[in-house]
């Protein structure tokens, strides 16, 4: 996403636009106004680590993902840009894993899988925040139970009002309190027209319908934040989004916009 690398450095949530990743070299954040959650109610949900990258403190993690099929995990396309990784493609990462399995970032719990391949959408525009989806390859595949299916185009769990719910590992404040065990929050999905009227188009960036859900309270209060990006949002079982940007986190008037993934699962489909 545009943003300077130094605002990905600050920990402060203001008013500015903020890529959701995690600032290097150490550290990630967790939900805004959210609770811990086993991993056993959220199996999909996983963590992206580094820790050549982003140090051992957390497990290296640095951003969210979420298992769509046995041996592919969905993330935000400016989790593995050259900014957050440090300037290598993805896949030459020697040491990037995807963590599955596991709520407690420092527990042994579940399994750290190596990567083999992953691919950025070419679609993606970092000055727009449009189509910001990657996938990741992984080694070896995962259970049946840990894959969650893509909400198609239409599917009544896009509708505003939905009650839905963002997992990460995330800032819980904004202010750069980190918590070590995955977190969810309820939000519901709103309106393309109430985004349309707090993203209109500017150097933040604009929220485009085909391609982004938004989600969060009109007052405020529950949003995903830094070090969340890639990870889900799901209603009704399936998975209608994936943590993409905002203007800073959990603000009245500025809902999280997370990329939709009906668009996600149409790319795919042409991409193959």
């Amino acid at each position: 996403m545009r943003r300077s690398f130094a605002r990905l450095l600050a920990v402060a949530a203001t008013a500015a636009v903020i890529p959701l990743a995690s600032p290097p070299p150490a550290t990630a954040d967790v939900v805004i106004g959210g609770h811990p959650v086993e991993i056993s109610q959220a199996p999909w949900t996983v963590a992206l680590s580094s820790r050549d990258r982003f140090g051992g403190t957390r497990a290296g993690q640095f951003c969210g993902g979420v298992v769509v099929g046995r041996s592919t995990v969905l993330t935000a396309a400016h989790c593995l840009s050259e900014d957050v990784l440090g300037g290598p493609p993805p896949e030459r990462v020697p040491d990037l894993r995807i963590i599955v399995g596991r709520a407690e970032l420092q527990s042994a719990e579940g399994q750290e899988v190596t990567v083999s391949g992953a691919w950025v959408n070419p679609e993606y525009d970092p000055y727009t925040n449009a189509g910001d989806f990657a996938v990741v390859t992984l080694a070896s595949p995962l259970p049946e139970s840990s894959v969650i299916r893509l909400a198609g185009s239409g599917d009544a769990a896009y509708a505003p009002g939905t009650q839905a719910t963002v997992y990460g590992w995330g800032d819980t404040t904004g202010a750069g309190d980190y918590a070590r065990n995955l977190r969810a929050a309820p939000v519901r999905v709103l309106a393309d027209d109430v985004c349309e009227r707090a993203y209109p188009g500017s150097a933040e960036g604009r929220y485009l319908s085909g391609s982004m859900v938004c989600a969060g309270e009109q007052d405020g209060g529950r949003d995903a934040c830094q070090g969340d990006s890639g990870g889900p949002l799901v209603a009704q079982g399936k998975l209608i989004g994936l943590v993409s940007w905002g203007s800073g986190c959990g603000l009245a008037g500025n809902p999280g916009v997370y990329t939709r993934g009906s668009y996600v699962a149409r790319v795919l489909a042409g991409s193959r």
